[in-house]
């Protein structure tokens, strides 16, 4: 029922994952009068796979996630979490309130051994593919060793969900040199450097997008500000396109002439096409989608918790956080 669409997008978008993903069963979860009347526009509705659970209240996106905590117990964000508490889902999608959806998971589902805080990690656009960056805005300051947490999630689900044997995790900080960073970045350097992690030393901000890594860690003040930088960047570079093949008759000619290359661009740095942001550290998989999200983004997100769910990440986790303890003991 949440984000700036609600019903409208977040139904066609599950009855296009089912489509695309054939182990795939969705529940509904909000206000069954709306979901029945979003249904009925869709006659090729799987019924055998799609089934609707009523929540008689929602999560508002500009709510305190202390007052959706306590008053909120029959929210479709609250009863969505308790259905993965249950059992009875694998993961939970929303699009809703983030940091209700981040109060509301850490309190129904508790954190997993050995993590003392949640991040938010989501995949990043770079030139080899995309990069995992954490924390993206669940803690506004960390610790050298949460960060090191931080690094040992993100190094997960790259194997899970990328298939890579030894993910590379990166450091972002001010400068590659090892005398650049505050205590912070230098603290966690240390605890990275004696880990049995794949550490590739620090990565600055441009590094981000040149691939520099398949991991990268930071506090999640740090994190969001890249992100929403990122995606102002983006934003400015696609009007700039369009304002200057606009300009006159030559240049929206030479605009036709190069809409193959310009659509094949778009495919690659689409912000739908890397939409789900990952709640890890959780006894069960969340995961966050843009708010904004149109039908395309908010099925990509359901594809991630899909990924994540079949790989049983959070299980993932805890056994990487169990080596990493271990390794520690033995040095």
């Amino acid at each position: 029922m949440g984000g700036d669409h609600g019903p409208g997008v977040i139904v066609p978008a599950a009855l296009g994952a089912l489509a695309q993903f054939s182990d795939l069963n969705v529940t509904l979860v909000g206000d069954e009068t709306v979901l029945a009347a979003e249904l009925a526009r869709h006659p090729a509705v799987d019924e055998g796979r799609l089934r609707v659970v009523h929540a008689s209240q929602c999560v508002e996106m500009d709510e305190l996630p202390s007052q959706a905590l306590r008053g909120k117990k029959d929210s479709s964000m609250r009863r969505a979490i308790d259905l993965v508490k249950a059992g009875d889902a694998a993961a939970c999608v929303s699009a809703g309130n983030t940091g209700a959806l981040m109060a509301t998971g850490r309190f129904v589902l508790k954190m997993l051994s050995g993590v003392d805080r949640p991040a938010i990690a989501a995949p990043l656009p770079c030139t080899n593919g995309h990069v995992y960056v954490l924390d993206l805005g669940a803690n506004v300051a960390s610790t050298a060793e949460q960060l090191l947490q931080f690094a040992l999630m993100g190094s997960v689900l790259a194997t899970a969900v990328d298939g890579l044997e030894r993910p590379r995790v990166g450091l972002l900080n001010i400068g590659a040199e090892e005398i650049k960073g505050n205590d912070l970045v230098k603290d966690t350097a240390r605890l990275l450097s004696n880990s049995d992690l794949n550490y590739a030393g620090y990565v600055e901000g441009d590094g981000i997008f040149k691939g520099h890594a398949d991991v990268i860690v930071c506090d999640g003040f740090v994190g969001n500000v890249a992100l929403k930088s990122s995606e102002g960047v983006a934003q400015m570079i696609g009007q700039f396109l369009r304002d200057e093949f606009q300009r006159n008759i030559l240049t929206r000619v030479a605009g036709l002439i190069a809409m193959p290359v310009l659509r094949a661009l778009r495919s690659r740095i689409d912000p739908r096409e890397y939409n789900g942001a990952s709640l890890l550290g959780l006894r069960g998989i969340v995961v966050k989608s843009h708010g904004s999200a149109d039908e395309t983004a908010f099925r990509r997100a359901i594809g991630v918790a899909l990924a994540e769910a079949r790989m049983d990440v959070p299980n993932l986790i805890t056994a990487r956080i169990e080596s990493l303890l271990a390794h520690k003991d033995a040095v």
